[in-house]
């Protein structure tokens, strides 16, 4: 009875969206119901073995006392072992089984959240904080293990447990019974108002743990540029302000749950305090049995382990809530469009922009107006202009980082939108000014995402010039970049992307600002690759370096959003404009 009604506040009387996020969490279960299932018969011989640990002091007490009867000598040692056999024997199964399945569900809700962010378009990696998302996938996650599984493995034992203990109070004094549940219904009022405190400070505390996240992963990933301002002190003030957030959102959780208990267990208290006097009266008077009385005592004795657990539980539970509704708030996210039905194995590479307008999701104006240009197959097209007058952003809409807002992008006579969108990306290689390598060979970089063998890689290697260093080092190209490539040069990882391209073999390329990071020197060295790689490709190169884009097949000038000139550099230089300005202050410079 007063389990149920607790049960009831902790599950039923949730707020609509909580409940639905919940029925939702429990869907993950049904996959392994077996598992679980034999986790639930674990409980119920644990639960069994509470109630029968109070008939067994009934029993042993009016046998060995009352009776005086003699076989209680090898019975009762032989019947408390087994008791506690079967005990062990549940104890296991409702630990080990529940673990497997919260495990499983952990790992399947971290595989849909990373598979969602592979395909989540980048717009939505613009808006959110990567320590953010981090967080998610690490911390929510398994605060969702403790609602799915551990939370409600508290949840059934114990009302189990206490549905057995008050059906065997029940059965030696139902009126004595009736009296300590009394209190019942002040108690599931008590846990509906802990309930909501819980849900709150949980969400406030996964909130807090991705801005802590955030914070140390901006720190971490830039040590050079937080030594060399020499902002530790402002690095360390900024951690410091995130964790005591954390800190201040755990101790009202912390405060919450330790008051919750206390409370609970006094209104508890009470009521058994009047069970006592009305017990004692009848044990008095004559009307109950020393074992019946001891038996009920040490019943009532066991209800209050399993009624605070169920009381603390709503604490994961809510949290497990909480961090449920984050997560899925990730995977309903709509991914990117799959794009159009028409396949394209090669393109032949002619790109015309007709008309390009873009303004991005959270933008007031138009970052692009009315661009248009085409580029025939093979040939190189350079995009240069000041910072902001959209150049990137030209490049990014050809494999629809980002969509159009007005006007069209066609590939070969065809809107871009008309492709599958990865048979679309399959014709475009992109080696940047920011090389991303990951944590793995110079082999596995140069091969990323793309089938190759080893002989492939090696001539990819070769024609970039990755074989001039790779050689030198130990394990060749075999041996181990570092995150980002911090393991070895900048020069070096320019040559590993470029060698990926290669690989890649596709008929459009583009290279964003690829060698303004380089000095001079090795710039004209990574150059002499880049013109290979250039080479029978349509490209898009965008240009900080003017004299990089000398012997482009044409040159689009870029200044707020629109194209301002365009031509071959002596053309452009011819005509004095903007473009001219540009390459004199550079020379001069």
């Amino acid at each position: 009875m007063m389990g149920p009604r607790i049960g009831k506040v902790t599950t039923l009387r949730m707020p609509p969206g909580a409940l639905k996020t919940y029925r939702r969490l429990i869907s993950y279960l049904v996959p392994h119901r077996g598992m679980f299932g034999l986790g639930v018969v674990g409980m119920v011989i644990f639960a069994a073995s509470d109630a029968g640990w109070a008939a067994f002091v009934k029993f042993f007490l009016d046998g060995t006392f009352v009776a005086k009867d003699p076989r209680m000598v090898w019975i009762v040692p032989l019947t408390l072992v087994g008791l506690f056999i079967l005990r062990g024997i549940g104890d296991f199964l409702q630990t080990y089984c529940p673990g497997w399945v919260g495990r499983h569900i952990v790992k399947t809700l971290r595989s849909q959240i990373f598979d969602r962010y592979l395909h989540l378009p980048v717009s939505y990696f613009d808006r959110e904080a990567s320590g953010v998302l981090l967080s998610r996938l690490t911390y929510n996650t398994e605060q969702v293990a403790q609602a799915t599984t551990d939370s409600l493995t508290v949840f059934i034992r114990d009302t189990l447990t206490i549905s057995g203990l008050i059906g065997y109070l029940l059965y030696l004094n139902w009126k004595l019974t009736l009296i300590s549940l009394t209190v019942g219904p002040l108690i599931a009022v008590m846990i509906r108002r802990i309930n909501m405190l819980f849900r709150r400070y949980s969400r406030r505390i996964q909130n807090s743990m991705g801005d802590v996240t955030r914070v140390a992963k901006e720190a971490i990933e830039a040590p050079r540029v937080v030594r060399v301002f020499n902002a530790q002190d402002y690095e360390a003030a900024l951690f410091e302000d995130v964790i005591e957030h954390n800190r201040r959102s755990h101790m009202r959780l912390m405060f919450t749950k330790g008051l919750s208990n206390p409370i609970v267990q006094s209104i508890a208290a009470a009521a058994m305090a009047g069970v006592l006097y009305t017990a004692t009266v009848d044990a008095v008077q004559g009307r109950t049995t020393v074992g019946a009385f001891t038996a009920f005592i040490a019943a009532l004795g066991l209800v209050t382990a399993p009624l605070r657990r169920l009381v603390n539980v709503a604490g994961p539970l809510q949290q497990g809530i909480a961090a449920a509704q984050s997560i899925f708030e990730i995977i309903d996210t709509p991914i990117e469009d799959k794009g159009g039905d028409r396949g394209i194995e090669r393109a032949r590479g002619e790109l015309e922009y007709r008309a390009v307008r873009f303004r991005y999701p959270s933008g007031a104006e138009d970052v692009l107006s009315d661009v248009s240009f085409n580029v025939r197959s093979g040939e190189t097209l350079a995009i240069v202009g000041r910072s902001g007058s959209g150049k990137s952003t030209i490049v990014n809409l050809m494999p629809r980082f980002y969509d159009v807002t007005g006007g069209s992008i066609r590939l070969d006579g065809h809107d871009v939108r008309e492709y599958r969108l990865g048979d679309l990306r399959a014709q475009v290689s992109l080696v940047s000014q920011d090389v991303v390598l990951f944590n793995d060979t110079i082999r596995k970089n140069i091969a990323f995402g793309f089938p190759a063998t080893d002989e492939q890689v090696e001539a990819a290697a070769r024609a970039a010039r990755v074989s001039e260093f790779s050689d030198q080092m130990p394990q060749g190209l075999d041996t181990v970049v570092g995150d980002r490539g911090t393991l070895i040069s900048g020069g070096q990882r320019q040559r590993i992307a470029i060698a990926r391209a290669l690989l890649r073999n596709t008929p459009i390329l583009i290279l964003d600002e690829a060698t303004s990071a380089l000095d001079t020197e090795l710039e004209r060295q990574i150059q002499e690759q880049l013109e290979q790689l250039m080479h029978n490709r349509t490209t898009l190169v965008i240009a900080h370096r003017l004299s990089t884009v000398e012997k482009a097949n044409r040159i689009l000038v870029m200044d707020g959003g629109r194209v301002i000139e365009t031509g071959t550099h002596e053309e452009l230089m011819a005509r004095n404009g903007q473009y001219a300005v540009l390459y004199r202050m550079q020379f001069n410079e």
